[in-house]
């Protein structure tokens, strides 16, 4: 579960007095495990669902390394009449320690349905960014507007090589109070296409991992802030057939109580998917980092111990400005860090790295 768009919905939503201030939950499909590939669809007046892609790229000639994060949220206010979508688009460069990104927010011409593969369409500046596709193996395309971000595309294709990982072990992720959400990944999609970074155009390959979403919006507070990691390691081989092992953390924080609820999920490099509870694990960090924007402290540096699978690991960003501000009227910003950051450590005692996605909101 991720949460940056639920927080931002919340006080848009509050903000303008014309819509209510939360969409209606009774057209939530309600389910006790995914089915695939009906759930890759568009839930039809869902309160809040997304397509949500992160992961890390390299230049094919160079061996320069980017992240992205790629995004389509659909959400459905009064009542099932009106369908929104938002897109936010990110871009960081490591090299020269720069982040760009875009974003828009509007409301459909009409109702999505429930088709695949997937179609999904936004126009911003003349530019149409597109998300197309089903089951791991999507397209993506979009340029960058306005006068900051000339120069920043992306034209990516993607292919599964593991299996859906269902979190939750369903494909539901229980937040307690009988609050659940949709929730599974590709957490390991290869990649390739072109990238186009200040101007010069990469040829790229690497992986991106994916999350589906649905069922979104009963854990919106403002109280509530949130801690994501999605975490690909690649362990020792053995002979010839490389070892893929990917973790996704998450710590939902109730900054009125103090709180906090943790889910995981492991997965093997043979695709098995184990849940992890909030014992499992801990996420500690190690430094922050203040925004000279926001003036927000945000952990930087995390300490990710998982006992259980032997592991010891230490995120760092590799670029400590990825805070998006999301701007909305002329006095509501929403802020959320997200971004590209290296994993290394040990894995039962032996040296192990990788490469990490980390979100934080609300803090």
């Amino acid at each position: 579960m991720r949460l940056p768009i639920v927080l931002l919905l919340t006080l848009f939503l509050t903000a303008c007095s014309t819509f209510k201030p939360f969409p209606t939950t009774r057209f939530d499909p309600a389910a006790t495990r995914a089915e695939l590939p009906r759930e890759e669809a568009v839930h039809p007046q869902n309160s809040l669902e997304w397509w949500y892609l992160t992961g890390h790229l390299r230049d094919q000639a160079s061996g320069e390394e980017f992240g992205i994060e790629y995004v389509f949220f659909h959400f459905n206010l009064k009542d099932g009449k009106d369908d929104y979508q938002m897109v936010n688009v990110a871009i960081t460069d490591p090299k020269g320690q720069r982040f760009n990104y875009d974003y828009q927010l509007g409301k459909l011409p009409r109702l999505l349905t429930d088709s695949l593969p997937l179609r999904l369409r936004e126009r911003k500046a003349g530019q149409v960014w597109k998300f197309d596709g089903q089951e791991g193996a999507y397209q993506l395309e979009a340029a960058l507007t306005g006068k900051n971000n000339a120069g920043y595309a992306l034209s990516l294709r993607t292919t599964p090589t593991k299996p859906a990982l269902l979190h939750g072990g369903t494909g539901y992720e229980n937040y307690g109070q009988g609050i659940v959400a949709g929730y599974y990944s590709y957490p390991r999609l290869a990649t390739t296409g072109t990238l186009t970074v200040a101007g010069q155009t990469h040829q790229v390959s690497g992986d991106l991992w994916y999350d589906r979403q649905w069922n979104a919006i009963s854990i919106v507070r403002k109280d509530l802030g949130w801690d994501w990691f999605s975490i690909r390691l690649d362990e020792p081989a053995q002979g010839e057939v490389p070892q893929t092992t990917e973790l996704m953390l998450n710590a939902l924080n109730n900054t009125a109580t103090g709180q906090q609820l943790r889910n995981g999920s492991y997965f093997s490099p043979a695709g098995e998917g184990a849940h992890l509870a909030g014992q499992d694990f801990t996420l500690t960090p190690l430094t922050y980092w203040t925004s000279p924007k926001s003036k927000k402290k945000y952990p930087a540096t995390w300490r990710v111990q998982v006992p259980a699978q032997g592991y010891d690991l230490v995120v760092e960003p590799l670029v400590p400005q990825q805070e998006l501000a999301l701007r909305f009227f002329h006095a509501f910003t929403m802020y959320y860090w997200e971004g590209m950051c290296k994993v290394s450590g040990t894995h039962h005692g032996q040296p192990v790295a990788g490469r990490a996605y980390v979100e934080i909101t609300n803090r």
